[in-house]
């Protein structure tokens, strides 16, 4: 603004003079003096059409209505709404693609050559704040912000707490708990923050009063909050994923993943999944509602450092460091290969990171590597490094942590001498939702968002792989039957049917076999006890005669001409010994009751 007076005209003193009111039937009022210091600014600006006061009245301008408050009234109205169009079509200039970022005006120049003293020059005064150093004695540091990027809460390993507002500097709460401290996360909003010390994870609040003490969570290395669900998610040594309800209190599930101590975890923002990279190069997938990892994917051959997930693509990729200096990028889509894969220089535990626009961060060895969407995002087969978008050396080694913080361009990386502030342009997300996340919220608006965030608390039960099948009509079974045994036609899933009944439907029964329940045209509870007496005789008989064997092999749904007359065969002769029998019991006139061992009786 400054520069813009500058190159403006001379202002000159404004005169104030008299306003005379000229009724509605007199003739065309004169031409008002123009404000000179509009005049002035108006050659070297152009006002927004949303900040013009001058819009078009309808044709008539109510002119013709006589009463002046309703003409005034509807004069104002017609403005507003003209205003109102204006601001919606100004609008469509928060939608832009492309949010900044550094280009190079020849094919020669690269943008990893430009240093941060050059990129602070360039930037606005307001912009430039973010370039800070922090130097600290209880490091190394690692970070977290909160959701909507105002305030930054560091751990030191030796116990340094602090929590502050990085844009005013206010402090507001700062701890020395004289232990190891490990990984640090707010809660919903900067009143609470979670700290994972050597044995429990404690709460404190907005002024560092200890407010709870987690016992069920032992030896805890790394915190993660879920904002839709009010869980915090912690796993440690023991090798236990543990979900803690902050809104009841309740210790949810646990999960024993059976890999042993973890120290890589993240959350996935789009479906709430917990990403878990593990000593033997593992990395797994864990839901609440599943006991075993939903997926578990070789990523390494080393163990697993750091795991981050890009929120910019709805969580579609997913990016893995090793402690061998391999850095790999995942599609969560398929699973079947590392879409990128490249070697980082020097050694070190890589550390990652992902902006909310699709930019990556790869700390290592005393530099820090940023790359740009386009390139990590292409598949490519060979080994090497995508083109290299942003570069930051820090002598300051080891480093712990690499944080990008929500709606600003700004990369925050903990280190053994505290914490360094890299801007990156065109990194953070311009554009964000007052409902969702808003920086310039005051304490009224916290607390609305707070009550409005418990109502609309997501269960834990619908936390899956692929949250679009929530609210989705299942599908039909694949195979089900209307009618079977002459009972009312009802459908039934096939994998519930008796086995006769899947058989009968999927065309392994031969339908010219005689069923026992259909002997002698026998109906009602007779025929049924009949059918019963029969299909227990059946599991008494033999099974291995070869003739039945061989009619067993030729049950297809094919008629076999062979099978039939070889079943004629033995229908015959079964009725020729029942007529044997029933000849011999009527010679002997006996009509006692058939004992078990008349089978062994020779019949004449």
């Amino acid at each position: 603004m400054d520069s813009l007076i500058a190159r403006a005209d001379a202002i000159q003193p404004y005169k104030k003079r008299k306003t005379s009111h000229i009724p509605a039937k007199s003739g065309p009022s004169k031409p008002k003096k123009s404000d000179q210091t509009s005049n002035s600014v108006a050659k070297h600006t152009k006002v927004p059409k949303s900040l013009q006061d001058t819009h078009e009245l309808p044709e008539d301008g109510y002119k013709h209505i006589a009463n002046k408050k309703l003409r005034t009234h509807l004069n104002r109205q017609s403005a507003r709404g003209a205003r109102a169009q204006a601001l919606v079509e100004d609008a469509e200039m928060l939608l832009m693609d492309d949010a900044g970022g550094m280009q190079v005006e020849s094919e020669m120049d690269r943008t990893w050559r430009v240093g941060q003293t050059e990129i602070v020059q360039s930037t606005g005064q307001e912009a430039a704040k973010g370039r800070r150093e922090y130097k600290l004695d209880s490091g190394p540091y690692r970070s977290r912000y909160t959701r909507n990027g105002r305030h930054l809460a560091i751990v030191g390993r030796t116990g340094h707490v602090s929590t502050f507002d990085w844009q005013t500097g206010t402090v507001h709460a700062e701890l020395q708990l004289q232990e190891t401290c490990r990984d640090i996360t707010f809660l919903q909003d900067q009143s609470f923050f979670a700290v994972a010390q050597k044995k429990y994870v404690f709460i404190y609040d907005r002024d560092g009063v200890e407010i709870h003490c987690l016992k069920a969570h032992i030896e805890p290395t790394r915190l993660e909050f879920l904002p839709y669900h009010w869980l915090l998610a912690t796993i440690g040594n023991p090798g236990y994923l543990k979900y803690q309800d902050t809104s009841t209190g309740q210790l949810l599930i646990e999960h024993r993943t059976k890999l042993g101590a973890c120290n890589a975890m993240t959350q996935n923002l789009h479906n709430a999944v917990i990403h878990l990279g593990h000593q033997n190069g593992c990395v797994t997938l864990w839901t609440p509602n599943l006991p075993h990892p939903a997926v578990q994917l070789l990523a390494h051959l080393g163990p697993v450092v750091s795991v981050s997930v890009d929120p910019s693509q709805g969580g579609r990729y997913m990016a893995t460091a090793g402690r061998d200096g391999t850095v790999k990028v995942w599609d969560c889509r398929n699973w079947k290969g590392a879409v990128r894969e490249w070697t980082v220089r020097g050694g070190g535990d890589p550390e990652l990171d992902w902006s909310a626009r699709g930019y990556l961060s790869v700390a290592s060895s005393g530099t820090v590597n940023v790359y740009n969407p386009p390139s990590i995002h292409t598949p490519f087969n060979a080994k090497t490094a995508p083109p290299l978008y942003m570069t930051h050396p820090i002598p300051h080694r080891p480093l712990t942590s690499v944080r990008f913080a929500p709606f600003q361009d700004i990369l925050t990386v903990g280190h053994a001498a505290g914490l360094s502030s890299v801007l990156v342009p065109g990194s953070g997300e311009p554009n964000f939702d007052s409902r969702e996340a808003d920086p310039f919220e005051n304490t009224k608006a916290r607390g609305e968002r707070e009550v409005k965030s418990l109502l609309d608390k997501i269960q834990p039960d619908l936390i899956t792989l692929d949250p679009e099948m929530v609210g989705n009509l299942a599908p039909p079974s694949k195979l089900t039957v209307t009618t079977f045994d002459g009972k009312p036609a009802v459908e039934v899933p096939y994998a519930r049917l008796p086995r006769i009944e899947r058989l009968r439907v999927s065309g392994k029964i031969d339908e010219t076999e005689d069923n026992s329940g259909d002997e002698g045209g026998v109906n009602g509870e007779e025929g049924k006890k009949l059918s019963k007496e029969e299909r227990e005789k059946r599991k008494t008989r033999g099974k291995g005669k070869s003739l039945k064997r061989y009619l067993r092999k030729q049950r297809k749904n094919v008629i076999d001409p062979a099978a039939v007359a070889i079943r004629a065969k033995l229908e015959k002769q079964k009725e020729e010994k029942k007529r044997a029998a029933a000849a011999a019991v009527a010679e002997s006139g006996e009509n006692k009751k058939p004992s078990a061992l008349d089978r062994f009786k020779r019949t004449k």
